[in-house]
């Protein structure tokens, strides 16, 4: 199913991921451009996500939110462009992208919050500590070149998109193996054609 694939976003938020993860895929789509004050909270798009966030994508019938499920949907929906794991790259694959879902993203959301979970607290927080999960990522980064291991997949648009925000944002460390990381990722010309399209966006919506 290649027909009907909207992109629900705003230039200034995550919906840059599934930007970047829909001109991965090579397919045609349209683009809805909302914003947080008005059209977000509107009726028609709360129909396509309750929660009243972006990104979220329609594909014919289906509506996919969370950005890392779009990233693995798209995978899928598009196997050609060879986004999706093999067998052999299966574990790593899911590993990463969840961990930059999930304990990469709520460790540094907390520490940006002034959240710093105590020895106690750490037991129940999936991440543990913010410098124990920024080491794990250093440390597999700094073995393997992509997620996956030696294949960009659609993992790296995620764990890439997470990096390369945390570290322009001073929320985690500009260490030596996420500056080589994002040399790789960011030199795609499907990452340089989205940064482009989001940008062009945002400076007609301030011109506008």
């Amino acid at each position: 199913m290649t027909e009907d694939l909207t992109l629900y976003t705003n230039p200034q938020s995550r919906g840059r991921i599934a930007r970047w993860m829909l001109e991965e895929t090579g397919a045609s789509y349209e683009t809805v451009i909302l914003d947080y004050a008005t059209t977000m909270k509107a009726d028609a798009y709360l129909a396509i996500n309750p929660m009243a966030k972006v990104p979220a994508i329609r594909h014919g019938r289906h509506v996919v939110t969370e950005t890392a499920a779009i990233c693995a949907y798209l995978a899928d929906a598009f196997p050609a462009a060879g986004l999706a794991p093999t067998a052999e790259e299966r574990a790593d694959y899911y590993r990463w992208l969840f961990f930059a879902a999930g304990p990469l993203e709520q460790a540094v959301t907390d520490a940006y919050m002034g959240l710093v979970p105590d020895e106690q607290q750490q037991r129940l927080a999936g991440y543990g500590d913010l410098a124990r999960t920024v080491a794990t990522l250093e440390d597999t980064l700094a073995r393997q070149p992509y997620a996956a291991g030696h294949r960009f997949t659609a993992a790296d648009v995620y764990l890439g998109s997470s990096v390369g925000w945390y570290t322009q944002f001073g929320l985690m460390e500009k260490r030596p193996a996420f500056a080589d990381y994002l040399s790789r990722v960011q030199a795609r010309p499907a990452f340089v054609r989205a940064g482009e399209k989001d940008d062009a966006a945002i400076a007609e919506a301030q011109n506008g």
